[in-house]
């Protein structure tokens, strides 16, 4: 097969969902991304399921062959506070930090429910590695409604420029116009006691810029803060025309 001239890359790795008792892996976040992929162009989409610890490490060396300018990994399972599908989420950072060096891997989208309950945990695993931001939930998260805000962080991510990556406020000003036509107060999910989550409690940013002294970093906080702002100018705009 000849080496894709594509620019960007997304790797989608992705365990059976069962929504309900007749999803015989029906439901998946693919098509999704495929749109996101087409819309934007210029991209490659790679998708593997996977089961267990051994199953995501085959998936992880089938699709990481090849290295493009910037390459997002998208892990899609049902999750806890530590595991996503049937593998630790510790584990899961490890492999993908390792990979992230060769094959130049910017970006981790974890669309799984309480992934990112843990941000400390993220914020270590990323420093010392090529990842600039990771994005996930630190509450359950309902399927439909996250599957749409992972394909508009995504989408945002790939339209990021090279020289953005060295500054984290053009990094938090990407994602500020990915959430910024989700409603912040929008429930999103519950906490482990089963209490509504607000969207803008539950989305996680960690970003760590290219370059020398930068750390990772929690960001969330900026970032809805600045798609409010975003939101607000944007009705005041429609409100003078």
């Amino acid at each position: 097969m000849p080496i894709s001239k594509s620019k960007n890359a997304i790797l989608v790795f992705e365990s059976p969902w069962k929504l309900d008792d007749y999803d015989a892996n029906r439901s998946s976040v693919l098509p999704f991304v495929q749109g996101i992929a087409k819309m934007h162009g210029d991209t490659e989409v790679y998708s593997l399921n996977f089961y267990n610890k051994k199953s995501f490490e085959i998936a992880l060396e089938c699709l990481c062959r090849q290295r493009f300018d910037n390459t997002i990994v998208y892990i899609a399972a049902h999750g806890s506070k530590t595991r996503i599908g049937d593998v630790s989420l510790e584990e899961i950072l490890y492999a993908i930090n390792e990979k992230s060096k060769k094959f130049n891997i910017k970006g981790l989208m974890l669309g799984s429910c309480f992934a990112g309950y843990n941000t400390e945990k993220i914020e270590v695993f990323i420093e010392g590695s090529k990842l600039t931001w990771c994005a996930a939930y630190s509450s359950s998260c309902y399927w439909l409604q996250g599957t749409m805000l992972d394909c508009a962080i995504i989408h945002s991510a790939l339209n990021i420029e090279d020289e953005e990556y060295k500054t984290r406020d053009e990094m938090e000003s990407a994602f500020a116009d990915a959430v910024m036509p989700f409603a912040a107060n929008a429930i999103i999910g519950e906490d482990s006691k089963n209490q509504p989550v607000p969207l803008s409690d539950s989305l996680q940013f960690i970003i760590q810029p290219e370059g020398r002294g930068f750390r990772a970093q929690l960001s969330s906080g900026r970032i809805f803060a600045q798609a409010h702002d975003m939101r607000m100018n944007e009705e005041d705009e429609e409100a003078i025309a």
